[in-house]
């Protein structure tokens, strides 16, 4: 039980939201089983990955951690608006409308993330080596995702690289709530653990 006037850590939430999603989303990007985008995936972009990471974004602000609330309630975001991207050109197609967004307007869509997560990246450079492998990996991944909608490469190991990033992100989340738990290092993350 935590003491009075300690608040919780809200990073494993805002990490296992990104994680989970990232990798349902990506299971469907391998292109290796028929896994397409459907209400499930969705589903997640809106509420955990989207919703659960706004949320622990603003607990991380009444922490005082810039960090976590512009990672934390950017990507929340970035998971909406992705959903967004995906549903509202069938809504005001009425159902008519077969594909996804503009591929060419996707992959600058991509590429902006990409670029922001770079620049978050540098800041984990002070951080938990768990944490830079998370951001890293996740740049290296909205890059790659730029360069197939722009025609450049294609293949569903893109999809593989997104796993190896959400399931590294569920792994720190899982290494802060044990940690924590045991008051010890259990699992090790490479660092201080994300305050």
């Amino acid at each position: 039980m935590a003491e009075k006037g300690i608040l919780a850590n809200p990073a494993p939430l805002g990490l296992m939201g990104f994680g989970m999603t990232t990798v349902l989303l990506n299971i469907h990007n391998t292109d290796a089983i028929a896994f397409p985008i459907s209400a499930m995936i969705l589903a997640m972009g809106i509420f955990y990955g989207g919703l659960a990471q706004i949320i622990a974004g603003i607990l991380e602000y009444r922490k005082g951690n810039t960090f976590g609330v512009t990672a934390f309630t950017s990507y929340g975001l970035f998971w909406i608006s992705l959903v967004a991207l995906l549903i509202i050109p069938d809504i005001i197609a009425e159902g008519t409308y077969t594909g996804a967004t503009s591929k060419p307007f996707l992959a600058w869509y991509f590429f902006m993330w990409g670029l922001f997560t770079f620049m978050m990246f540098i800041s984990t450079l002070k951080k938990p080596k768990a944490l830079q492998f998370v951001f890293f990996t996740l740049f290296v991944l909205f890059f790659l995702l730029a360069l197939k909608d722009w025609g450049i490469i294609s293949g569903g190991w893109i999809g593989i690289e997104g796993i190896i990033c959400g399931f590294s992100a569920i792994y720190l989340a899982m290494a802060e709530v044990i940690n924590e738990t045991f008051g010890k290092k259990i699992l090790p993350i490479g660092g201080p653990t994300i305050k």
